[in-house]
Parts: structure tokens; C-alpha cells; sequence
């Protein structure tokens, strides 16, 4: 019981400050900045990789796409380098699926280590704050609906899982999870779109309806990425920041992978609409 009240109150506190953060852009850029900084460390750790460069690259590459293109409203040369940072991060991210799949531990010599950390780990909190950004115009809410959805998915995933779950998913990597609730999580993803769609009065429904597949599939593969990092590296959790849930990058893994391809689904939309 007291390990329930633990994680309980320790998960409802981030969702808290992840809530109230969106009401400012500034706040939501600081707490983004803390989370990229916690998340890196803690993803170093798993890959093994004790240079503190990372930090610097994530700092320079936050000033420059955040704090340019957001706070200076300025895109001079910046959407060319937005496109080219999400065509490298998405290169990046399908070598990382091509490694899940694949018998072999997760190759990590020096130069992919590097990658990693700055087209895995950096880039995809700069998408976030881009999402939060659509239309150029600070837009809260469609941040907050793929955190909803991404919610959504885990949480259904996991109770339709234990509760008819036999198949499994990926047993090698995490054996608790199952095509039943890999399913579950979709279906109700779906549903929780057509909510999202009618009371946030962002996008349509059918661009609420294709997002809620997009991080379900990438929201999931991101997860199992995860694990089979933490697997290599022999530890249950990424970190002990949360009690009762592990480390932050183990909360945020699935939205840090779906990330920059929800961008590339807004970028699509609005040069069609």
C-alpha cells in the first residue's frame, strides 16, 4: 500500500507541473530544459558514456532552436535547420527500430553514443517544445492532448494487458507486455481522440485520430527501446528521481521517441490544409 501512495502522489506531482507549465511558454522551456538535462544524464549512464559534452551540445542546440525561433519570433534560416534536425533525428530513431528487432545488443561504439545523445535524447525535447509551437502560434493544448493520448495509451495498455493479455509483445526485451494491450492501448487512444478533437478546439478529428496511432506505435516502440537499453545495461529503471516509477527518462520515453514524428505529421497537415 504505501509503495501505491508513493507512486501515486510522486506521478501526480509531475503531471502537475507538466499541466501548470503549459499556461506559460517560458515556464514550459524551463521545465523542458531541466527535464532534457535529467533525461541525458540518466540516458548516459545507461550507454556508459561519462563525457560531459552531450550537455553542451543539448544547451547550444536548445538556445538556438528554442530560444531563437520561439522567444526572438525570428525563422530566418531556422525552418531550413528545423527540417534537417528532424530528417536527422527520424534517421536516427529508424536505426534505433532496426536495432530492436534485431538479436544483437544495441551497438554502442563512441560516434553512436554521441548520436544518441544528441538525435535521441537532445533533439526530441526541442520537438516537443516545436509541437507546443504549431502554427507558429503558442498553442498549449495540442502539447498537452499527445501527452493525454500518450497517457492514455500506457495506461490502457498496461490494464488491458494484465487483465487478458497472453500474447506477448516482445518477450525478449519486456515480457509484461502483450499484443493485447499493445491493442487495448490503441483502441482507447483512438476513442480518447475524438475527446481531444472536440474540447480543445485545435485540430479535426481524423488529424487526432491518425496522431493517436502515430504514438501508440512510435510511443510503444520508444518503450521497448528503452528497455532493451536498460536490459544491456542490467538495471530496472533509468534513474530514482520519481519514487515509485524509476527515473525520468522511464516516464518520458515513449513521447521523447514519438516526439519528432508528431512533428512531422503537423509540418504535413499544414503545408496540405
Amino acid at each position: 500500500m504505501k509503495e501505491i501512495i508513493t507512486r501515486s502522489l510522486s506521478g501526480l506531482l509531475y503531471v502537475l507541473l507538466l499541466i501548470l507549465s503549459l499556461k506559460y511558454e517560458q515556464l514550459l522551456i524551463a521545465l523542458f530544459f531541466v527535464f532534457g538535462i535529467i533525461c541525458l544524464g540518466e540516458f548516459k549512464k545507461l550507454i556508459q558514456l561519462k563525457s560531459n559534452i552531450p550537455y553542451f551540445i543539448f544547451i547550444v542546440l536548445y538556445a538556438i532552436f528554442v530560444y531563437w525561433q520561439l522567444l526572438l519570433n525570428s525563422n530566418q534560416g531556422i525552418d531550413e535547420a528545423t527540417q534537417i534536425l528532424m530528417v536527422l533525428t527520424i534517421f536516427v530513431e529508424l536505426f534505433l527500430i532496426k536495432d530492436l528487432f534485431s538479436e544483437k545488443t544495441i551497438p554502442l561504439f563512441v560516434t553512436k553514443r554521441f548520436l544518441l545523445t544528441t538525435f535521441y535524447i537532445s533533439s526530441s525535447f526541442i520537438f516537443l517544445i516545436l509541437i507546443a509551437d504549431y502554427h507558429e502560434n503558442y498553442n498549449p493544448n495540442i502539447l498537452l492532448g499527445t501527452f493525454i493520448l500518450v497517457w492514455t495509451n500506457d495506461s490502457f495498455a498496461y490494464l488491458v494487458g494484465k487483465n487478458i493479455g497472453k500474447q506477448k509483445l516482445f518477450e525478449k526485451i519486456s515480457p509484461k507486455k502483450t499484443v493485447e494491450g499493445f491493442l487495448g492501448g490503441l483502441f482507447f487512444s483512438c476513442i480518447a481522440s475524438y475527446f481531444i478533437a472536440t474540447f480543445t478546439h485545435t485540430l479535426d478529428f481524423t488529424s487526432w485520430l491518425i496522431l493517436s496511432i502515430v504514438i501508440s506505435v512510435f510511443g510503444t516502440l520508444g518503450d521497448l527501446i528503452e528497455s532493451k537499453f536498460k536490459r544491456q545495461a542490467n538495471v530496472k529503471d533509468s534513474g530514482v528521481i520519481m519514487p515509485g516509477h524509476g527515473g525520468l527518462l522511464d516516464r518520458l520515453d515513449s513521447i521523447i521517441f514519438a516526439a519528432p514524428f508528431i512533428y512531422l505529421f503537423l509540418r504535413i497537415i499544414h503545408y496540405v490544409s
